[in-house]
């Protein structure tokens, strides 16, 4: 490189000194010739100078690239008055053009001497050719060979002079750098060249006309610059929606092809092993320990965790395999074109294997596992649909077995075909309000009074009786049927709202919300309305969510929570303590009560660490100025240790099981008083009041 540049300022050196012995020459010859007082030279020369100035922007592939239009106007002179002219209204227009870019003297010069240099060759070839320069007299028939052959050497040297630059400057040889660019520069280099005898007809005609010039050529300037900034705005255009197309098709996290791909590929997998008689793969997996990791250690490292699994999973496969992220914990992979199942399982344990190695994600080094399902095409499904859902199965018998990986089994399949017969059924229940609700009540632990429940839903199924949240809410979940689940519960406990007051009855009641509500941006008004229909005062709806479903997108569910508190309702953070990032994000949210898991609550007489923890949190949840709550009380002495603590409310089968709303009516009434411990036998009896089962929350 050290020896291209000691080359490349000889070279320099050596034409600016030869162009500049030349122009020297050159203008001793015009001003023994008395040319250097024609006005037409320095017109011409301004014409340069303009030419210089107003370069034109076009594209050359990729690059933007100028082109100057001043040559047009010195081979006019070079053709009417001779190279000395010509070289002195290029070099003056070029140099003025230079200062003003505040070019280097060294490339200012260079440009002199190049110019000078061509235009001198070019004016002798001229000479050989035709006895043009002519006074007097026009252009004849026979000047065009001539002409053509003076303006090719024109371009052929100007040419030449500069690639030898590029090509010692970035260390590349002459004739890549010919190859590269001279297409490209002949072409443009003739359009202006071209030029020339329309300007010395004018300038024969009359050179008071040569200023009329500036029209055709303003026009080729701005028709130039509209269509190179036509191509700029055409090409940025064309990024954003190779851009948007990316981020449609790519988890937006890992930069892995999304479900969407993933189901155009399987879809094309199928049709070719179709006609190529080969088998398709299909795996899904979920990560073990992952709710764990990202529970305890927050939503930023499990994040950070999911893209070193993905980077790890991509440098396992082929080039036309597919590595996807379904969303969460979720990955699926295609193999296109494999020959037996046998290398499906292969594959399997190969993740296992790449999933062995601990990732370390700040300072840490977390451990995850996989459950992987296969299905086959076509042996297990002859859609791309089918095959998911059976890989589906197979991932969940995975789990079931404890096994790290399954191949589908149809004799296995029965649980799947529950669930899929229950999807159907369970969007006719929500569309059918066949759905209904048990209230578990919430008392104050100083007086005793109930004021509040706890909405649970409840299905009574036609033919397998009642069914428990934990039978239907992951499906749910999983089939995007939460959304209407939930205002479906939010519509009936605001309806028996209404019924109570009537009664005199007027407890607040909590509904459990999903992930999938706090990423609705139609939710707060679609709660709104049905306040609105069912005339119930917002301050007496309590929200319950978890830190889980904050976590999927902290930025969208502050937004949707704080309109939620903006109309009146109050958000409460359940199953508080099981996720320590809890504490990073309380006091950033509009919350006004925490309740303390039952697991902790449950085991506080019998664990003095879990007696640590609920009272750590009903002081923290107090110095914040929150309610705390405290779920899973079931005896009189954790009753009395936490009102001793300074917990506000208590939940919980000592107060009352999940009861219908007639029961809750009645037991309404009937604790008018409060509530107070009693003995075991009459606690028995409030727990079945209404004839409820079970305490499993939305």
């Amino acid at each position: 490189m050290t020896h291209d540049r000691r080359r490349l300022d000889i070279y320099v050196r050596s034409v600016t000194a030869t162009g500049l012995v030349l122009l020297a020459v050159l203008v001793a010859d015009a001003g023994r010739d008395g040319l250097l007082g024609e006005l037409g030279v320095w017109m011409f020369a301004g014409y340069v100078l303009l030419g210089e100035l107003l370069s034109i922007r076009v594209r050359r592939g990729s690059e933007q690239v100028e082109v100057t239009t001043s040559c047009a106007f010195s081979f006019a002179l070079l053709l009417t008055l001779g190279p000395a002219p010509a070289a002195i209204a290029q070099v003056a227009g070029s140099l003025v053009a230079d200062v003003v870019r505040r070019k280097p003297l060294t490339k200012a010069a260079f440009n002199v001497a190049q110019y000078t240099l061509s235009l001198a060759v070019a004016g002798l070839v001229l000479a050989v050719t035709t006895d043009l320069p002519r006074a007097g007299a026009g252009f004849r028939l026979d000047d065009l060979a001539g002409v053509i052959a003076a303006a090719g050497t024109f371009f052929l040297l100007n040419f030449a002079l500069l690639a030898v630059v590029i090509a010692l400057l970035h260390g590349v040889t002459l004739r890549e750098t010919v190859v590269r660019n001279v297409g490209f520069q002949a072409r443009t280099d003739a359009v202006v060249l071209a030029m020339s005898p329309i300007v010395v007809a004018v300038a024969e005609r009359n050179l008071l006309l040569i200023p009329l010039l500036a029209l055709p050529m303003w026009a080729v300037y701005r028709s130039a610059r509209v269509s190179f900034e036509n191509e700029r705005l055409v090409d940025v255009l064309r990024t954003k929606a190779d851009e948007t197309e990316h981020r449609a098709l790519h988890d937006a996290l890992t930069d892995l092809p999304n479900r969407t791909l993933f189901n155009q590929r399987l879809a094309a997998a199928i049709d070719a092993a179709s006609s190529s008689g080969t088998l398709v793969a299909v795996m899904l997996m979920d990560l073990d320990r992952f709710k764990e990791i990202n529970d305890t250690l927050g939503h930023k490292n499990g994040d950070l965790l999911l893209q070193k699994v993905a980077a790890r999973l991509t440098a396992l496969f082929r080039e036309g395999d597919t590595i996807a992220r379904f969303g969460g914990d979720e990955f699926a992979v295609l193999l296109p074109s494999i020959g037996s199942a046998a290398t499906a399982t292969d594959v399997a344990r190969r993740i296992e294997t790449a999933l062995e190695a601990p990732f370390p994600v700040d300072d840490m080094h977390l451990e995850v596992g996989a459950s992987i399902g296969i299905a086959l095409f076509p042996e297990h499904g002859g859609d791309g649909d089918t095959l998911l859902q059976r890989a589906d199965v197979a991932m969940y018998s995975a789990k079931a077995g404890h096994s790290s990986h399954e191949l589908y089994s149809a004799e296995r399949d029965g649980y799947s075909a529950r669930r899929l017969t229950l999807v159907g059924e369970l969007r006719n229940a929500i569309d059918n309000r066949e759905l209904t609700v048990h209230y578990q009540p919430k008392a104050s632990l100083q007086t005793g009074r109930i004021d509040s429940v706890e909405a649970l839903v409840r299905w009574q199924h036609p033919t397998r009786g009642m069914l428990f949240p934990d039978e239907f809410i992951p499906i749910a979940e999983h089939t995007g049927l939460i959304r209407g689940l939930t205002l479906a519960v939010m519509e009936l406990a605001l309806r028996d709202l209404r019924d109570l007051a009537g009664d005199g009855l007027t407890p607040a009641v909590a509904v459990n919300l999903s992930t999938h509500n706090l990423l609705d941006r139609h939710f707060d008004e679609q709660v709104t309305q049905l306040l609105r229909r069912w005339n119930v005062d917002p301050s007496r709806v309590l929200l319950e969510i978890t830190e889980g479903s904050i976590m999927a997108d902290p930025t969208r569910a502050m937004a949707i929570l704080s309109a939620l508190t903006d109309a009146g309702m109050e958000i409460s953070i359940d199953d508080f303590g099981t996720g320590y990032s809890s504490l990073a994000y309380l006091s950033q949210l509009p919350v006004s009560e925490v309740k303390i898991d039952k697991s902790f609550v449950m085991q506080m007489a019998d664990n003095a660490s879990d007696a640590v923890i609920v009272r750590s949190v009903i002081d923290l949840g107090h110095n914040l100025g929150l309610r705390v709550v405290a779920e899973g009380v079931e005896d009189a002495a954790s009753w009395h240790q936490l009102a001793r603590l300074g917990c506000n409310s208590a939940q919980g089968y000592l107060l009352s099981r999940p009861v219908s709303a007639p029961a809750l009516r009645s037991l309404l009434h009937e604790l008018r008083g409060g509530f107070r411990p009693v003995a075991p036998a009459e606690a028995s009896r409030l727990r079945v009041v209404g004839g409820g089962t079970g305490d499993v929350a939305q």
